[in-house]
Parts: structure tokens; sequence; C-alpha cells
């Protein structure tokens, strides 16, 4: 009798834990949606600063006669700390949290931004926009898109994560002609308080809304078959994310039939996604409106021409996610570079005094193309590196952030040498063509391709 009872109680047990695990009755909208929402609304408001250092150049160098370069090196720091923060970050929200590293990012982009409005001195630009804002947005980089579509999504994801990789377009085009109108008539010191309340003003939505699992609302993942138990926090974020690091990009045997080594394909994706950076963040964001107002075109004028790229960079994202669910990924890649090196070998023709229509073609066509690059990079990280593909991904965008330093700091360092930026726009389109024949070089395992129709 007693080892009746045992039993029973045993299963009992057994099936209140069951319970425990269940999800919840399933919503009308799954709270995945929610998820995505709160992440689209917080980086559209952490994209303000990257709105503002294109505009800082003219004011800046009139001000205190700083260099362009000088000028250029600050915002090469602030873009390269944004690309190596990425993969700690992605790895401190598996330890903390997405909420906590969050809504401290959002803190720091604020204090930063808000502390330059005192600086006299150009270290004090490297160390407010340069050190502490670069900081910050690394911490909300891309790797925070891909954190909450890994956790929240199985169905969907290449869609989801063009949508989320939109959100800084979004932002460029809300912010920059209101920062551009502002630097105009006000100067750049209200620009930057502008930006120190944007990001400040996002930190109680993601606290209050922004969930960190599925499980913490007692649902699946969208489009999952079984429910996910959240998992323990992992400790070790830096290590693991240099663990990481080092399975990706060192050499590893190959199978038996093929001999040899190799490391997959994480540097031929860190290479041609430096190579973006370069041609988007580093160069177009950083150089267009100086080098429009190079040609006698007024700075507002030129801040709404790259405002309506972000117009664009919404649809072309979000088109690319939808191709990227159904085409193979390093195929649209070429055909984005290769476009993209194109355009910036007809931009030298067309910049003038005025916006004319073949300007305006650029832009609707550098719009399209401007980070339609993330979607399949990122599909091919987690095709190949699974669990581990978000901070891979922050890794593959630390290069990215590592060329559009590069770029920032040449780019104005060209200017100063060359009294224009045309040589710029050249060596980039090489780039772009050299890149696009990197892609066609990855290869995409025979499983991925299987999973990858299934999940459209």
């Amino acid at each position: 009798m007693t080892q009746t009872t045992d039993t029973a109680a045993t299963a009992g047990a057994r099936a209140g834990a069951a319970r425990d695990l269940r999800p919840a009755r399933r919503p009308r909208v799954h709270w995945a949606w929610f998820a995505a929402a709160v992440t689209f609304v917080t980086i559209t408001g952490a994209a303000a600063f990257r709105s503002l250092p294109g505009l800082l150049i003219d004011p800046l160098h009139q001000e205190f006669g700083w260099s362009r370069g000088t000028i250029g090196a600050a915002v090469s720091v602030n873009l390269a700390l944004y690309g190596l923060t990425a993969p700690f970050a992605a790895a401190l929200m598996d330890r903390f949290g997405i909420r906590r590293v969050v809504a401290a990012a959002l803190t720091v982009i604020a204090l930063g931004s808000g502390l330059t409005v005192w600086m006299t001195r150009a270290w004090q630009l490297w160390l407010c926009w340069g050190l502490l804002v670069g900081l910050g947005t690394g911490s909300m980089a891309l790797a925070f898109a891909a954190t909450v579509t890994n956790r929240w999504f199985v169905r969907r994801r290449g869609l989801v994560s063009g949508i989320l990789t939109a959100a800084s377009a979004s932002g460029q085009l809300i912010f920059l002609p209101v920062l551009s109108w502002t630097v105009e008539h006000h100067g750049w010191r209200p620009a930057a308080v502008t930006v120190a309340l944007a990001a400040l003003a996002v930190v109680p939505l993601v606290w209050l809304l922004l969930r960190d699992h599925p499980a913490d609302v007692g649902l699946k993942p969208y489009g999952a078959e079984e429910f996910v138990p959240k998992p323990q926090p992992v400790p070790g974020a830096a290590r693991r994310s240099l663990a990481v690091l080092a399975s990706a990009a060192l050499p590893r045997s190959r199978s038996r039939a093929g001999g040899g080594t190799s490391a997959g394909p994480f540097w031929l994706l860190a290479g041609t996604f430096a190579i973006c950076g370069a041609s988007t963040n580093g160069l177009i964001q950083t150089h267009f409106v100086p080098a429009a107002h190079d040609h006698g075109m007024p700075v507002t004028a030129a801040a709404s021409l790259l405002a309506v790229i972000g117009v664009f960079d919404v649809a072309g994202t979000v088109a690319s996610g939808w191709f990227t669910d159904r085409f193979e990924p390093r195929r649209l890649l070429a055909v984005y570079y290769a476009l993209r090196g194109v355009s910036l070998l007809f931009l030298p023709l067309l910049l003038a005094s005025a916006v004319h229509p073949p300007m305006i073609f650029f832009i609707v066509f550098y719009g399209l193309d401007w980070v339609a690059t993330v979607p399949p990079t990122l599909a091919l990280c987690r095709e190949h590196y699974g669990e581990d593909s978000a901070i891979v991904f922050g890794w593959v965008l630390a290069s990215h952030q590592v060329g559009a330093a590069l770029v920032a700091y040449l780019g104005g360092l060209a200017r100063d040498v060359f009294g224009s930026y045309d040589t710029v726009w050249y060596a980039s389109g090489a780039l772009c063509a050299a890149a696009a024949l990197m892609a066609l070089v990855i290869r995409r395992r025979p499983a991925a391709l299987t999973e990858g129709a299934a999940a459209a």
C-alpha cells in the first residue's frame, strides 16, 4: 500500500511539473509580435545618435577649428566600439537578460550625448561621442535584434530580422530632418540634447514591456512545435564570447572525404560585412552631407536626401527578409553588393548644388540596398552556428563597424588631402565588387536548405 501511495504521489508531482511547463492558452496575437514591436521602437529611438555624426563635421570644424580627419577619427572610435561591443552584449543578454542590458545601454547613450554640450577639446569628443556612445550603441546593435529573433521566432525569422534591421533606418528617417533643422537654426548642442532625450525616453518602454524569453509569458516561440523552457543564465559572458569567436574563426578539421582544415564561412562573412559597413555607415552616413555641401547643396537638403534613404531602406530591408526566407542567402548578398558598387561609381557625377532627378534615383536605389545585406548574413550565421549564431553575428557585426570606422576616418583624411571625396567613392565601389565575389564563395549546408524551406 505504501509503495502504491508513493508511486501515486510521484506521478502527481510529475503531472504538476508538467503543468508548470505547459504553455498558457494561446493568445489571439502571439506575444512574439509584441516583443518585436518593442524591439523595433527601441532600436528606432537609439538610432537618433546615428543621424547626428554627419551633421556635426562642419559645425565642429567651424567652431573649434578641428580638422575633418580629427572629427572623423572620433566618429571612427564610435563605430568601432559599436561593433566590438556587440558580441559581448549578446553574451551579457544571455547572462543578465535583454531588458537590463538594453536599458543600461540606452542610459549610457543618453549620458555620452548629453555631456558633449560642455566639451571644448577634441579628446572630450573622443570620450563622449567615441567611447560612451560607442559602448552604449554597441549593446543596442543588430546582435540585439538577432537575440530577440532567435528567442521568440522559429517561423518568419528572415522577415522579422528584416523588419528589426529596418528600425535603424526608421530612426534615421524620423530624426535626420529634425536634427538637421536644429543644427542649422539653433546649433549642434540642442541637437545633441535631442539625441540624449530620445534615447532616455525609450528606457521605461523597454523596462515595462520587453520580456527576455517566451517562457516568461508561458508561450512557445512563434512557429515552434514544442514549449521551450527558459534557459538558465550563462555565466562568463566575456569568456563565452571569445570562445565562440575562436570556435568560429579558427581552422577545424573537415570531413574525412574532404580532408584538410576549414574555418567555415566566418571570415568570408566578416570580410563582406566589413565592406558593407565601409560603404554605408562609414561612407554615406558620415560623409554624404559634407560631400554634398562641398558642391553647394544646403545642409538641410542633403540631410533630407539621407532621410529619404531611410524611407526606402525600410522597404528594402523588409523585402530582403522576405527574399531570405525563400532564396539562397549567398546569392542575394552577391547581387546586393554588386548593385551597391555600381551605384557608388556613379555618385561623383551626380553631386550638385541642387537636387535633380538622377540624384533622387540614386537615393532610392541606394536606400533599397542600404542594409538589405543583414537578413541573408544573419541567416547564414544561423545556419552554420546554431545557438551561438547571435554571438557569431555580433563578431561579424564587429567587422562591419571596423570597416565603417576605417572609412569614417580615411574619408575625412582623403577630403583634407585631395580636396574632394571622389577617390573615396571610387574605392568603395571597387570594394563592393570584391564583396560580391566573396559572397559567392560561401557554401551553405545541405541540411540548412531543407530547414529554410520548411520555415518559409
